[in-house]
């Protein structure tokens, strides 16, 4: 009697698809013999604490999923002649999604089926992200296909009917937004998805009358909300204590950033950009780990909101 696949199965599928592109991510030019027993090791890894994890590899199973790979992420995965092995064919692009979904897997193999680990895997508990809309979303950007939705922003308690153009997707501190052109007064805004309900992708084409180059208007920008009309971007100095400088260091506030001076009793760092309201709120959650030392006019706006601060105390 033929033995009946688990339903979980599907599983299997992901979790060889994400092997294959972690091993090539890491190791170019594997031969198929070798990338089917480095995916036989991690399945049997994965098997051990999920049984009901069914995934079954063959060097045709390797052949199937590389094909499968291309179809379903996009990746591509080609066989070199000369080096006699199997290679990602990437771009800078490509490179970022390869590792987004390499993060996904890790995560997901590290915490699936741990139900023992509750009490020493917490995971941040934080409502959906609206990620459920990337797809459609995505698919009206590319056709230039016209979205209708309800959206209700945190400062107001009524929401609205919108009706916009699609021009990009963009992430920040675990949010998407979609940028879009709002039909209603022709301005492009950056639309929260977890604040976002009732999408409708409409057949309706529209047509770009204004060009809209998401990469070039948050160039100069840290975060979601871009530079008022007119706004030029400008150095700005920063001083920080040198515990707080180690974290600035690894993961920098800004892509323009320039360690002027990295001591034992500080790290002072230029960054050239636009001071948005989401740049200011970012040096405030500093607190005094961080000192304005240049523009004098972002200093005076933080010493403003200090001191009303310091009021409420007193």
């Amino acid at each position: 009697m033929a033995k009946l696949t688990h339903p979980m199965s599907k599983k299997g599928f992901i979790s060889r698809y994400l092997l294959i592109i972690k091993k090539l991510k890491a190791t170019p030019y594997v031969t198929l013999a070798e990338l089917q027993r480095y995916v036989e090791r991690e399945v049997a890894y994965l098997q051990h604490r999920d049984d009901t994890l069914q995934i079954g590899v063959s060097e045709r199973t390797m052949v199937r999923d590389i094909k499968d790979i291309r179809n379903l992420f996009g990746v591509e995965i080609a066989y070199d002649k000369k080096e006699k092995g199997y290679a990602l064919l990437q771009t800078e692009a490509d490179d970022l999604n390869f590792q987004r979904m390499l993060e996904a897997f890790d995560l997901f193999s590290s915490l699936h089926g741990a139900q023992e680990g509750a009490p020493y895997v917490q995971v941040e508990k934080r409502r959906p992200q609206g990620t459920e809309n990337l797809h459609g979303l995505l698919h009206a950007i590319k056709n230039r296909l016209l979205i209708t939705f309800t959206y209700h922003k945190f400062w107001e308690d009524h929401v609205s009917q919108r009706t916009a153009e699609p021009y990009a997707l963009k992430e920040f501190r675990n949010r998407w937004y979609v940028l879009a052109r709002d039909q209603k007064d022709r301005r492009v805004k950056s639309f929260a998805l977890d604040r976002l309900s009732n999408l409708q992708i409409t057949s309706q084409v529209f047509r770009v009358t204004a060009p809209f180059n998401p990469e070039e208007t948050y160039r100069h920008c840290f975060g979601i909300i871009s530079p008022d009309h007119g706004q030029e971007p400008e150095e700005v100095i920063l001083s920080l204590d040198p515990f707080q400088g180690k974290y600035v260091k690894t993961l920098p506030l800004h892509k323009s950033q320039q360690v002027l001076l990295d001591s034992e009793d500080e790290l002072r760092i230029k960054l050239y950009l636009c001071v948005t309201h989401d740049f200011v709120m970012e040096l405030k959650s500093l607190g005094a780990e961080v000192t304005v030392l240049q523009p004098a006019s972002l200093q005076k706006e933080l010493k403003q909101t200090y001191s009303e601060a310091l009021a409420n105390y007193q």
